[in-house]
Formats: C-alpha cells, sequence, structure tokens
C-alpha cells in the first residue's frame, strides 16, 4: 500500500469544501446597491399640519395652612379645628379633580411635630396631591 503525503482519510471524502467568498460579495454589492438606491426611491407628501396654540398655564388654588406652636390651625388665616380640617381638605380637593389645589403648609418653628404629621396624614387620606412647606 503506498502512502501518499497529500492522503485523506475516508471520513474526510464525505465533506465537500464550499467556497463562501462568492457568495459574500454578491450580498455586500447587493447591500450596497440597495442602500444607494433607497434614498432615490422616497416619495414625499405634502400636508399640512394642525396649528396648536400653548395651553395656558392654569395656576393652582393656593390655600395656606398655619400650624402655630399653641397647637392652633388657622386655614387661609382662618383658624379651624384640627377635628374639621380634613373635610375642608376633601372638600376642596375635590372641587376640580383636573386641577387639584396647592396646600402650603406654614409649620412655625415652635410646633409640634406630631401635629404636622398629623396634618400630612390628613391631607394625604383627603387626596390632596400638592403639598409644599413653607421655610
Amino acid at each position: 500500500m503506498a502512502v501518499s503525503a497529500f492522503a485523506q482519510s475516508s471520513n474526510d471524502r464525505d465533506f465537500a469544501d464550499i467556497n463562501i467568498t462568492p457568495l459574500v460579495d454578491v450580498l455586500l454589492v447587493l447591500l450596497i446597491i440597495f442602500m444607494v438606491a433607497a434614498p432615490a426611491v422616497t416619495k414625499a407628501v405634502d400636508f399640512t399640519l394642525p396649528q396648536v396654540s400653548p395651553p395656558s398655564p392654569i395656576k393652582p388654588q393656593r390655600i395656606t395652612l398655619d400650624i402655630r406652636g399653641d397647637g392652633s390651625v388657622a386655614w387661609n388665616g382662618a383658624a379651624v379645628p384640627l377635628s374639621g380640617l380634613r373635610s375642608l381638605m376633601e372638600v376642596e380637593a375635590q372641587r376640580d379633580p383636573a386641577h387639584p389645589p396647592m396646600l402650603v403648609i406654614d409649620a412655625s418653628g415652635d410646633a409640634d411635630y406630631g401635629l404636622v404629621t398629623r396634618v400630612l396624614a390628613d391631607a394625604h387620606s383627603a387626596q390632596m396631591k400638592n403639598i409644599s412647606f413653607v421655610q
């Protein structure tokens, strides 16, 4: 049995080599053709856009809530009992749900922290969305 320098085993003869270089070349040429031709094919459609005026900003109703050091609470300058505070907040929050009022809390430096948290809890349960503090 003669031994050849280029001998192949029987397993190697079963698989044929496919040269994919020409296939890749053709695909790249097609890609370039489509990239060049695509902008030329586009067609513009003329139409007029509707003109929209900017909406006028709506300032929310401002409600000032003063919490004093002696435990009293004032709603827009008028003293109110703590028991009626939540109902006032609910009425104001439901008056115009699309434009909720802004509750501005002005707690004095010597006000009880527990009272401030109770007022915040009442505002949360009354669905007051805009709450701010005065420094």
